[in-house]
């Protein structure tokens, strides 16, 4: 299975055509959002083409679709949405049981226990490392990328995990699991 991982949205409808596109030109099954999806959040600037009605009616109109809450998500955005937010979500590739959270309770400093694999957002830059024997990644922000890092997703298929270019679709980092 192939999946599309982003995050940090921040109600920008420039980003959501952005991955609508990368999906099919990935060939992804399913797009996993790790959270932030509608607010731009007070510390962060309006996004290009804030517009958190439109992201809403184009999530909305998608059925292969998985959502993680983010911190700046609320009770308004899930009644204006027709999926549902989740807590966190596991999902399985290859044999390895991967955590997905949005990434301001559970991150690289404080792992959920057992956890394997956890990719997170939040952080709205992206990585893929290990650390004490651990596979942490994080897909960036589509949106508002911090620390001059270029918007970025994440792609899991085929045993592996790929950070990549939302612009170029260059691969930055990657991660067999």
């Amino acid at each position: 299975m192939r999946l599309l991982i982003a995050s940090d949205i921040h109600g920008s409808n420039a980003a959501v055509k952005v991955l609508q596109q990368k999906l099919v030109d990935e060939g992804a099954e399913e797009l996993i959002l790790l959270g932030d999806i509608y607010n731009h959040g007070p510390r962060n600037p309006f996004p290009e083409e804030y517009a958190p009605m439109k992201v809403a009616e184009a999530l909305n109109k998608m059925n292969n679709l998985t959502v993680i809450k983010g911190n700046c998500d609320s009770e308004v955005d899930e009644m204006i949405s027709s999926f549902v937010f989740s807590e966190s979500a596991y999902v399985f590739s290859d044999g390895k049981k991967i955590f997905l959270t949005h990434g301001h309770k559970y991150n690289e400093n404080t792992l959920p226990a057992g956890c394997k694999v956890i990719i997170y957002g939040h952080f709205h830059v992206g990585f893929i490392k290990e650390k004490d024997g651990v596979i942490i990644a994080n897909p960036g922000s589509v949106s508002l990328p911090k620390n001059n890092s270029e918007p970025s997703y994440l792609l899991l298929a085929d045993g592996k995990l790929q950070l990549k270019s939302i612009s170029s679709g260059k691969v930055l980092a990657e991660k067999d699991l």
